[in-house]
């Protein structure tokens, strides 16, 4: 596994949980907001060989102390072995969260099927109509419906989100949002911050625009289990 990192402890990452952060590195997608920059791009990585057997040093100390690990990235599922690094967390008796972008329902399903996590959160980067834009790639968007729909039908715990960003977001992207995931059982939204981002030249997008998030949920949350903002 190519890790960039992991915070030792963490009580927002995984809704409920005592838990630890680990974070792959590489991500197919560019999105400008993404506000792990150093994550997205392996080739400017310096590897660390021996990261990975500390992290699994420090999960062994804090048994019966942490809850679970939340898997995030970068991308975790772009990851080749992805499968036996979670499945090697489940051994060690931890609950395990993993956070996607949806681009890899291939590698999902063979999770969701292994049945080594505990909690999936997808981020639904936009309407379909306006992902490939907002995400800095050429998207397939069959893919991403995929992953919305095994996420759906896993029985595991599950959450959508959606970074909100003023200047890329609009009010009319939440009707299509609503349209596509309908019914999901929670769906998120997060308040953008532009303290640290992939594309700075983003900030003369943001610059002076606001989005109103309690605006958009009054309108949206009648069509899931649970909406909620992240701030």
């Amino acid at each position: 596994m190519i890790l960039g990192g992991y915070q030792k402890l963490t009580l927002i990452d995984y809704p409920g949980k005592l838990a630890t952060t680990v974070f792959t590195v590489g991500c197919n997608f560019r999105c400008p907001f993404c506000h792990n920059p150093e994550l997205v791009d392996s080739r400017q990585f310096t590897v660390n060989s021996n990261l990975e057997k500390e992290f699994f040093k420090f999960l062994k100390s804090r048994k019966g102390k942490l809850d679970g690990v939340c898997v995030t990235g970068g991308e975790p599922l772009i990851q080749p072995d992805i499968f036996e690094f979670i499945k090697k967390i489940k051994k060690l008796g931890f609950l395990v969260k993993l956070d996607t972008n949806g681009s890899r329902p291939d590698a999902l399903k063979k999770i969701i099927d292994g049945k080594i996590v505990d909690y999936i959160a997808m981020d639904i980067k936009n309407s379909k109509k306006r992902y490939s834009e907002t995400c800095g790639y050429k998207t397939d968007i069959k893919r991403l419906e995929l992953s919305v729909d095994l996420i759906r039908n896993s029985g595991i715990d599950y959450e959508f989100r959606t970074t909100v960003v003023p200047g890329i977001h609009a009010e009319k992207d939440f009707a299509d949002i609503v349209e596509w995931i309908s019914g999901a059982k929670n769906y998120y939204l997060q308040k953008y911050r532009e303290i640290k981002i992939l594309d700075p030249r983003l900030k003369r997008k943001t610059k002076g625009k606001k989005i109103d998030l309690e605006k958009i949920k009054s309108k949206i949350e009648k069509n899931f289990g649970k909406v909620g903002i992240r701030r």
